[in-house]
């Protein structure tokens, strides 16, 4: 499919995300990039919408490493995980972990991607998002303490990876699964190739 997006050929594609996740799913529909995390601080505002924040730290993002790639095409994106209009961020110990797994526990939660795409040399960029429903069994502490055993929830929003062992916390996904991972494929690949038509 990807052969088939026009002036993808003209660019050098840059990821602005470190996210091993990121990394697999564009390597698994076929983009060839290069890597530079623009490493940005995070920090959430409690009167700021959430679809708001993650567009705007997916614009932060791809701004700064852009700074330094000027004619490159430039992707970046931000992931977070929403219950009742509060932003879990990523635990930064087993203690949070716990907290937003028992928060997470029997509910359902969103969780949103924003991303973006931009050629600074041009003034070009876009911007879009998905919001995909998670709903999760019900968990006991022994499960959730086992879980954050693992190790995998500590680089994770929400406290948890959908494509690893945290799949076993969830119930049902309502929506696009891969924006769960980290990036929504089929809008993004819409978006890109609508994109790239303007050259």
């Amino acid at each position: 499919m990807l052969s088939l997006l026009k002036n993808i050929d003209r660019f050098e594609v840059i990821l602005a995300s470190e996210s091993p996740r990121r990394q697999e799913l564009l390597k698994m529909i076929g983009l060839e990039f290069k890597i530079r995390p623009s490493r940005i601080t995070e920090v959430y505002q409690d009167h700021v919408p959430p679809v708001e924040y993650a567009l705007e730290n997916a614009r932060r993002k791809g701004l700064k490493v852009a700074e330094n790639a000027t004619h490159s095409l430039v992707i970046s994106a931000d992931t977070i995980v929403v219950l009742d209009d509060q932003v879990l961020e990523k635990p930064e110990n087993d203690v949070q972990a716990v907290e937003i797994l028992q928060k997470l526990s029997g509910k359902t939660h969103q969780v949103i991607t924003a991303f973006g795409i931009i050629v600074k040399s041009m003034d070009r960029s876009v911007y879009n998002h998905e919001i995909t429903e998670v709903t999760f069994r019900n968990l006991t502490l022994q499960q959730i303490k086992a879980y954050i055993a693992s190790g995998e929830p500590f680089d994770k929003a929400g406290a948890y990876g959908a494509q690893g062992t945290g799949a076993l916390l969830i119930e049902k996904v309502n929506g696009c699964f891969y924006n769960v991972v980290g990036l929504p494929l089929t809008k993004f690949y819409i978006t890109l190739d609508t994109f790239l038509a303007q050259f």
